[in-house]
């Protein structure tokens, strides 16, 4: 594989790209008219103008990618995420067409983005699900019989859902009809399935997420956790690996479950296992992403593995060059998602220009974005400007090296979730590892961000260094006088 089409935008195709330069592989961009004079589009090889800037006519035209992959003579495709990276048609369009998806098969994307599929598929592999139902539900006379049993609280969950959408928590008998139509509509609306199943709802949970990796040789292997329980609308803002909270033991069980789920469905690539882990720190199969998490660079940096070289590894069939007994986890790293949204106005996006962007230095602080001073954020796709990302020794030296990035980190132009971020790390709950998906709900009010006035907090530093420059010129003025005296002095 000497040359891959890199089917994504933003900061995810910039990152594949530099690893795919590392590994003397040639890259072919595909963009839209929207990000014509982006990063990723001057960093690849060659690059290709697919559309507008609609996803449906740029990024989503499955068809277009392929032909200009053939044109160019690239033999796979990387999808990221987002877009196409889960998408079994798009995968066997690509195999048909003689080319390679660094990612797994259609089969097991089939199988692993329908929750119901992929509750059926691990059923016999010893997988910790919720107690709840193994098929969609249509009658709900007998929805609401099976409720009863489980007990509530209980969760309406769409079965080709993500992202919170067809989603419903019914806290009493009372509700359930209303709440399980209204979940069959928005799924239907969001994902065309108005499929539905229920379970019981889990009041505290932590969300935590295995990565593994399998090759084509039947290897599979896992590379430890990710803690992913500080979000907005069920969207993860903060992640961090390892988790405070699990042992050794939890881990390796959680790690061992990982696979048997990989397992289930043949799975070949790089893959993440969600669990939900309630209070008691009993842990649930959630549900598999079929593709590289956005979160991957925090598992990069406590393992020192570069997954992108790892999928491209496995996608030209080659073995795994490391055993789970080689892997152990090294120091601790935090991830912020930089989005373009305003923390005090329900996280709503912001569009923009960058009038000011000036990323965050020093020791242990990784940047991947693919933004400049003076580009514009655009309104047709995901609102993140980039993935600030610490590593340290251990959980606090990571933390505080966040807390100095963000602070180093300079952005004018749009509403950035920088705010939020610092608040949470600096927050009580985070420090000390006690808090659940539940973080934004029970522990932020947009008022405390309001009361720090960026202009008064700039106008501050303006003064302070205007202060010190004043204070040192003063001081160089004492000391030329005292310098001119002992010179006239000495002549004397």
């Amino acid at each position: 594989m000497k040359k891959i089409l890199v089917a994504n935008r933003g900061e995810i195709a910039l990152r594949i790209m530099r690893t795919a330069k590392e590994m003397g592989i040639a890259t072919v961009a595909v963009f839209s008219e929207a990000d014509r004079n982006a990063l990723f589009v001057r960093f690849a090889d060659e690059a290709v103008c697919i559309g507008p800037p609609p996803s449906n006519q740029s990024y989503l035209k499955a068809d277009k990618i392929i032909e200009v992959a053939k044109e160019k003579g690239a033999e796979g495709i990387h999808p990221g995420y987002g877009f196409l990276s889960e998408n079994a048609e798009f995968a066997r369009k690509v195999k048909k067409a003689g080319l390679t998806l660094i990612g797994p098969s259609p089969e097991a994307m089939e199988v692993m983005g329908s929750k119901l599929a992929a509750k059926a598929a691990v059923k016999n592999y010893d997988i910790p699900m919720v107690p709840g139902t193994d098929e969609a539900v249509t009658d709900i006379a007998e929805a609401e019989k099976i409720a009863a049993e489980i007990g509530y609280p209980i969760l309406v969950k769409a079965s080709a859902g993500g992202g919170g959408k067809g989603m419903r928590i019914v806290e009493k008998a009372a509700d359930f009809k209303s709440q399980m139509e209204r979940a069959v509509s928005e799924a239907e609306s969001a994902f065309g399935d108005g499929s539905v199943f229920i379970e019981r709802y889990v009041g505290s949970p932590r969300h935590i997420e295995i990565q593994i990796i399998a090759d084509t040789h039947g290897k599979v292997i896992y590379l430890f956790e990710r803690e992913c329980s500080i979000q907005r609308r069920h969207q993860k803002v903060i992640e961090e690996a390892p988790s405070a909270v699990l042992s050794p033991k939890l881990r390796k069980e959680m790690g061992e479950a990982a696979v048997r789920v990989a397992q289930a469905c043949d799975y070949v690539g790089a893959g993440t296992v969600e669990f939900l882990l309630d209070e008691k720190h009993n842990f649930y199969f959630l549900e598999m992403n079929t593709r590289l998490q956005v979160e991957h660079p925090v598992t990069e940096q406590i393992t020192g593995i570069d997954l992108v070289a790892e999928q491209i590894k496995v996608a030209r069939g080659e073995k795994l060059s490391f055993d789970q007994e080689d892997l152990s986890i090294l120091g601790h790293s935090i991830e912020v998602r930089v989005y373009a949204e305003d923390p005090t106005n329900d996280f709503l996006p912001d569009i923009g220009n960058l009038k000011t962007y000036v990323r965050p230095q020093g020791p242990g602080v990784r940047v991947d974005d693919g933004f400049e001073e003076g580009m514009d954020i655009p309104i047709h796709y995901d609102p993140m400007i980039a993935k600030l990302v610490t590593y340290g020794k251990d959980r606090e030296e990571a933390r505080k090296r966040m807390i100095r990035a963000i602070d180093e980190y300079q952005i004018d132009g749009v509403s950035t979730t920088l705010s939020f971020c610092k608040f949470a790390l600096q927050h009580e709950a985070f420090v000390s590892g006690n808090f659940d998906t539940h973080f934004v709900k029970h522990h932020f009010d947009p008022k405390v961000l309001e009361n720090s006035d960026p202009e008064e907090e700039k106008l501050a530093a303006y003064l302070g260094v205007k202060l010190l420059s004043e204070k040192k010129s003063k001081g160089e003025k004492v000391a030329a006088r005292m310098k001119a005296s002992a010179w006239k002095k000495n002549r004397v």
